[in-house]
């Protein structure tokens, strides 16, 4: 036996190996995007041959510039809500919580299948306020263990596309119906990205189906009661994306001039609840051009 924690996983919680693995790789680059020493010790920790992922460190933008993004929303809102409570769904070996140190009036509820949670209980530590929850992101019973007494920020990154439509939107109903306010932080695949699918290597090798396709913000707020959107933006649009190789921002350059390629990755950013005025610092001076509709 060599130690390590072996890993025994399949259908689309098996892609999450393979987003550990190119956090980990960036996290050795001179100019990380993310910087996740987290993610590199797990993937030492793990008894995995990471050679048959199939990926080299040159893709790791494609994942960290949206993590990373996600870690600056998730720092925004817990600096105005201190006693908030965190629920992130399909949180697979993602370390966010580790990285954004919440305070210790937070709640933080980290939300996966069983098979992934038990295996975070192995290479993670536990601390204080911090939950484990052994179900999946559509299962109604996880819900029922969050607090409805303060705000909640909902993360869901990586997740939509694998759902059902009618799974997703069901899922955010059930949230902004039960919670007083909070905001929804998740990430979408336009059509052509979904259409596209076997063309995805980490899609394809994990034998998972992608599914719920958004093509704007739009469709959120026609399918969900009671949400307004704060910030919208793309992979490109994304404060984080500054972070990226020199291969990734010469991409940049190219892709406006195909605009469903250039919005196949979107990260949105929605509130509910009383409305309160988002500092200007929270919005991103291209949310007004996604407001107006991605799909032009």
């Amino acid at each position: 036996m060599n130690g390590r924690v072996p890993v025994d996983l399949s259908g689309a919680a098996q892609t999450m190996l393979t987003t550990l693995y190119l956090k980990a790789l960036d996290a050795d680059f001179v100019r990380p995007v993310l910087g996740d020493r987290y993610a590199k010790g797990a993937v030492a920790r793990l008894d995995y041959d990471w050679r048959q992922i199939g990926v080299t460190g040159r893709w790791a933008p494609l994942i960290t510039v949206r993590t990373a993004q996600y870690d600056l929303w998730t720092r925004q809102f817990l600096a105005v809500h201190q006693s908030a409570t965190v629920a992130h769904l399909g949180c697979g070996l993602d370390s966010r919580v580790f990285r954004v140190d919440p305070g210790p009036a937070v709640q933080w509820y980290d939300v996966d299948f069983p098979e992934v949670i038990a295996l975070r209980e192995r290479i993670y530590p536990s601390r204080r306020g911090y939950h484990l929850v052994a179900a999946s992101a559509t299962d109604p019973s996880w819900l029922e263990r969050i607090p409805t007494d303060r705000p909640l920020l909902l993360l869901a990154e990586g997740i939509s596309m694998y759902l059902p439509q009618h799974e997703g939107v069901a899922l955010l109903r059930r949230i902004t119906q039960r919670l007083p306010s909070g905001e929804l932080q998740i990430d979408f695949y336009n059509r052509l990205a979904v259409r596209s699918q076997k063309r995805h290597t980490l899609v394809r090798r994990s034998g998972s189906t992608l599914h719920w396709a958004v093509d704007g913000p739009d469709e959120i707020l026609r399918a969900v009661p009671g949400v307004r959107l704060l910030t919208a933006v793309t992979l490109f649009d994304a404060d984080t994306f500054v972070r990226a190789s020199a291969a990734f921002r010469l991409a940049k350059r190219v892709v406006p001039m195909v605009p469903p390629l250039r919005n196949a990755l979107q990260y949105h950013r929605y509130a509910f609840g009383p409305a309160t005025k988002a500092p200007e610092s929270q919005r991103h001076p291209s949310a007004r051009m996604l407001e107006e509709g991605l799909r032009r």
